[in-house]
């Protein structure tokens, strides 16, 4: 059997242990033969490829990025099922692996619906996908956002300043909540949780008043209760989202002004996707590999490998495209305890 492997959609730390995983259990246990689509779904549309042999694969697990090559091409603006069709057929692939995220997924859906022989790998730092526990990439963007704010709280104490740090999640919070907590911060805002800039300031004055020098974590898809939307003004990616961002430096002039205390805002962006994987990540994204190679042997066309618990399941691309997985009420009011 021959078998394509591509990455699309945002760039994250794991994709190349994923890709480990696929090809190195498949040539060593199986004999399968195995070529890579360069950029996600542009590749597979443009007939742009590469061998993946044992070569290609070695030592890759410990390197952030994909050795692919990734896009947010849409098949569907591109020749759609017809052109995927003829490109599979022309290099002799008999089924694809495609790893990514929401949008990936549902191309992938899309395609699968039409006969196309496809198995997914989801993909994401945000952690929303709501078919599977965690997403590899997730731990690796939290610990760098962590780390990020640990520098910032030295720098925000030297100072005396309010320091508002701003991190990846789209439209859920699970990366400021994590990272905020394990950072300390004194206050965190997430999209699932509207907060009034009254709040945010007493949240910030109360740490302040101790002497601290106060720490706020806030997604970039967290809106003020005074707002109609998640703060955008890049436009739309090529699946139609809105490319978030910016919400900290509304925040931060806001929060001097009503509190008097000098406030920084700093947006870490795609800091968060870069790096080596943690070993958390590089784990979990071998298996991942592994068990979707798996789903391709036995046939299990339009499914996607997903993490329940400790174990490796396999679920319709439909359980992870109906709902965000967002952050639970009572996982934030947990958080809140620490605030202020």
């Amino acid at each position: 059997m021959k078998i394509g492997i591509l990455t699309s959609g945002g760039d994250a730390p794991g994709l190349n242990a994923v890709i480990r995983g696929i090809v190195h259990t498949g040539i060593q246990v199986h004999g399968e033969e195995f070529v890579g689509f360069l950029h996600g779904w542009k590749g597979l549309v443009e007939d742009t490829t590469i061998p993946l042999t044992r070569q290609q694969i070695m030592g890759i697990s410990k390197q952030g990025g994909t050795i692919l090559g990734t896009s947010r091409t849409n098949p569907f603006e591109h020749g759609g099922v017809e052109r995927v069709r003829e490109v599979l057929e022309r290099n002799g692939v008999d089924a694809l692996i495609a790893i990514g995220g929401e949008g990936t997924l549902a191309a992938a859906k899309r395609l699968t619906d039409a006969g196309v022989r496809i198995v997914g790998v989801p993909k994401t730092i945000d952690n929303d996908l709501d078919a599977t526990d965690y997403t590899f990439g997730f731990d690796t963007a939290v610990q760098i956002a962590t780390d990020a704010m640990d520098r910032l709280r030295t720098t925000g104490d030297s100072h005396g300043r309010c320091m508002v740090a701003e991190v990846m999640g789209r439209h859920v919070g699970w990366i400021a909540l994590h990272s905020g907590m394990a950072a300390g911060a004194h206050c965190i805002l997430i999209p699932e949780v509207r907060t009034s800039i009254e709040q945010i300031c007493a949240w910030v004055t109360s740490a302040h008043a101790r002497g601290r020098a106060p720490l706020v974590a806030v997604a970039e898809g967290f809106a003020l209760d005074s707002m109609d939307d998640a703060h955008s003004e890049r436009g739309l990616d090529a699946f139609g989202r809105p490319r978030l961002g910016g919400i900290g430096e509304v925040l931060a002039p806001l929060i001097e002004e009503r509190t008097g205390i000098e406030t920084r805002a700093t947006t870490l962006g795609h800091i968060q996707r870069g790096g080596t994987p943690t070993a958390y990540d590089r784990v979990l994204a071998t298996r991942l590999g592994m068990a979707a190679l798996n789903s391709v042997r036995d046939h299990h066309w339009g499914r996607m490998v997903a993490l329940r618990g400790t174990d490796i399941v396999h679920v319709p691309f439909e359980a992870a495209l109906g709902s965000l997985k967002t952050v639970p009420p009572a996982r934030y009011e947990e958080a809140r305890i620490l605030f202020g």
